[in-house]
């Protein structure tokens, strides 16, 4: 039996919310309905290749999509109907959309207005997903060669200050020397008047000579600028800068993350905390929110870090923003730390219904695209890896020689131990509460279990749990069911190296520990 296809429902969300806003062709079509062949009016939005319609213009959710790769658009004749309705028909406008693959039935338009139809047929026809791509590479490969010729009449711009400095000097120090021959040449001569300069034939000379060098001088800079642009140095150059723009516009985003995480969440539960009745108390939204907004501003600062060090380009200097943001990010390891406890008092905070009714109102806001709060509480998990990514391929770009290397090497170092830290700090937190946990589903207790310093492996129904400590070498197997009792008498219980199963227990867990 083949299998159902799965799409991603928060990539189409975010894709419809964008088409809603941006999208190339908006407005109210008439659809026919493949059940009863009856005509209802939707709101659609066209996206590059995909369409999408919704009830109203106002709906959050689209009530389909069609992906328009492939397929052909044209208008489309009245069809036949009564006398009664053909006087209305015959003012609408058909067109028809034919997919490619074969079992899709055409889809059915109509318009009020002829131009209406005619823009939205032109619109469909150009929906194409591969000539945007085409056109895409033909604006990236202009836009690398107005880049390389931006660069080389820089460094052609910064060679010829230089040599003009040079010149400069020169030219000081051969004034210098013609003040001190013609001096020497009055002494020796103090009656001879020297007519040389007045010579026309001399300075058209002189003109020719000096045309001549300074086309030798342009050609050679010019083959010199020429050699640099196509050496192994300037593509590194080039690869660099790319990766910093694209760290730029990644920290962009996640700044606006961050600014949604607070302000349309943190804020207003605190607010909601402090009401009469509040659905939630202060302490919640601390555990929940743990250095969300101390992050958010930390961030801020590193950002407009960024937009600096980009408005000075194409000197890029970014060694000193990871030196301050480096001592910074202990309140990462806090957070991460917190991360798995604080969606646990989320989940126990939905119980509530006046709580849920509030977040869901809190998660429609358009500003969030239909993303629900775990998903904004997760983006800092992923930040500090993402920073190790950037560092690393920075590096691969950068020469040895370069002096933000050995600054760019000890951030990394720094980022890559401060990720090990939070990975094993992580594992700990999980495996204590998972002893705890089920040390609560033993009715009476067990004093083996409380030892914080055992590992928890693997749980399941009707499998193991195997819990080991440190140091020790005597094991003990306890066969129990979550929330019953597992023996007649709590001192039997207690008894090292025996196993224990109540008559009635249907299935249960085993958990074996050495201790």
């Amino acid at each position: 039996m083949q299998k159902s296809v799965r799409y991603n429902e928060g990539h189409a969300l975010f894709l419809s919310a964008v088409a809603r806003k941006e999208g190339t062709k908006r407005g109210y079509l008439s659809k026919k309905t493949a059940e009863n062949s009856r005509w209802h009016e939707k709101f659609f939005a066209l996206h590059q290749n995909v369409l999408f319609y919704f009830e109203n213009e106002q709906s959050a959710r689209p009530a389909g999509i069609y992906l328009l790769e492939g397929c052909t658009c044209e208008r489309a004749p009245a069809p036949k109907m009564s006398t009664t309705g053909k006087e209305a028909l015959e003012k609408q406008h058909y067109f028809l959309i034919m997919f490619g693959h074969d079992g899709q039935k055409p889809l059915e338009l109509r318009t009020e207005e002829e131009c209406e139809c005619d823009e939205w047929v032109e619109a469909i026809q150009q929906a194409s997903y591969s000539d945007i791509i085409i056109e895409r590479e033909v604006l990236m490969q202009k836009y690398i060669h107005l880049v390389q010729i931006v660069e080389t009449e820089k460094v052609a711009a910064n060679q010829l200050r230089t040599q003009l400095e040079d010149q400069d000097t020169e030219i000081e120090r051969l004034k210098a020397e013609i003040i001190a021959l013609n001096k020497t040449k009055e002494r020796m001569r103090p009656y001879h008047v020297f007519h040389e300069n007045d010579d026309p034939d001399i300075k058209k000379i002189k003109k020719v000579q000096s045309f001549m060098r300074g086309w030798l001088c342009r050609r050679k800079w010019k083959i010199i600028v020429q050699d640099y642009i196509c050496s192994p140095h300037a593509e590194s150059m080039r690869k660099r800068n790319q990766i910093v723009f694209n760290m730029v516009e990644a920290e962009t985003e996640y700044v606006h993350q961050l600014y949604i995480l607070v302000n349309c969440f943190l804020r207003p539960l605190r607010m909601a905390a402090s009401s009469k009745k509040p659905p939630i108390s202060h302490d919640d939204v601390s555990s929940i929110f743990l250095n969300s907004e101390t992050i958010m501003f930390l961030h801020e600062i590193f950002h407009q870090g960024l937009k600096a060090r980009i408005a000075n380009w194409p000197t890029l200097v970014l060694a000193d923003l990871f030196d301050i943001l480096l001592p910074m990010l202990n309140i990462y390891q806090e957070f991460v730390r917190n991360h798995q406890y604080s969606l646990q008092v989320l989940a126990n905070c939905k119980q509530n219904r006046d709580f849920d009714k509030l977040l869901k109102q809190y998660e429609s806001n358009a500003a969030c695209e239909g993303r629900m709060l775990e998903t904004f509480l997760t983006y800092p998990m992923f930040q500090i890896p993402r920073y190790i990514i950037t560092l690393h391929e920075l590096l691969a770009h950068t020469p040895h020689e370069h002096v933000e290397r050995k600054s760019l090497e000890f951030a990394k170092s720094k980022l890559e131990e401060l990720s090990r830290v939070m990975h094993d700090e992580v594992s700990d937190t999980e495996n204590i509460r998972k002893n705890l946990a089920i040390e609560r589903m033993i009715v009476e207790g067990c004093d083996i279990l409380l030892d914080t310093s055992q590992t928890f492996v693997r749980q399941g129904e009707s499998s193991s749990v195997f819990i080991f400590p440190q140091s020790s070498q005597e094991w003990t197997s306890l066969q129990i069911r979550p929330k019953v009792r597992l023996c007649n008498s709590q001192s039997s219980c207690r008894k090292p190296n025996t196993a224990y199963q109540h008559q009635d227990l249907i299935p249960t867990i085993t958990i074996v520990v050495r201790g």
